[in-house]
């Protein structure tokens, strides 16, 4: 006579009601993990795309010019913004814009102007000081160079991922363009 142990062990192993619901406890959680994940990822690839468009539409604006005004810059930063959008970059960024004139010595930072609310110390110096241009990049005595810089600080739609948050967290995203100045020699500064 089998016990009443192994016959409530039988009936429970072929009982399968509940079966889906256990299937949708493990589904959903990966799903949703997925979906999230992908999210995630997709903004910081649209910022990483946004910035890089953004300095390059900056650095050609600004080299477009023969001299350049206050008003014309802070024009071109706006558009700079606008490439950036849907991301904050008022609160959350800053561009530079360098002009670089090459110098017997060295590449001087001839003047420069900064905008955004989470201003950056630039990449290439400051205003009045040496220049420090990319690996293998030179400006000849004489000729002169436009620089365009954005510093965007990241911050995670999801943060304290398990997934990304090693690859994907609270970052600094920094783009540059160098383009020559267009129809002059070097692109000044009025007032």
């Amino acid at each position: 006579m089998p016990s009443p142990i192994r016959k409530f062990m039988e009936r429970f192993r072929r009982d399968e009601r509940g079966i889906s619901a256990v299937e949708i406890a493990i589904a959903v959680p990966v799903a949703l993990a997925l979906t999230l994940n992908g999210v995630e990822l997709t903004r910081y690839v649209l910022l990483h795309q946004k910035t890089e468009r953004a300095t390059m539409t900056v650095a050609d604006l600004v080299s477009q010019g023969e001299v350049l005004t206050v008003a014309d810059i802070d024009n071109i930063f706006t558009a700079g913004a606008l490439v950036t959008e849907p991301f904050d970059f008022g609160a959350n960024g800053a561009m530079i814009v360098s002009s670089i004139v090459g110098e017997a010595a060295n590449p001087v930072v001839e003047w420069q102007r900064v905008y955004g609310q989470d201003p950056q110390a630039s990449g290439v110096g400051s205003a009045g000081g040496p220049a420090t241009l990319p690996a293998g990049f030179t400006v000849a005595e004489s000729e002169s160079v436009i620089m365009a810089e954005i510093h965007y600080k990241y911050e995670p739609m999801f943060p304290g991922n398990p997934l990304l948050g090693g690859y994907i967290g609270d970052d600094i995203v920094y783009n540059y363009a160098i383009f020559r100045p267009r129809y002059t020699v070097k692109v000044r500064l009025g007032t």
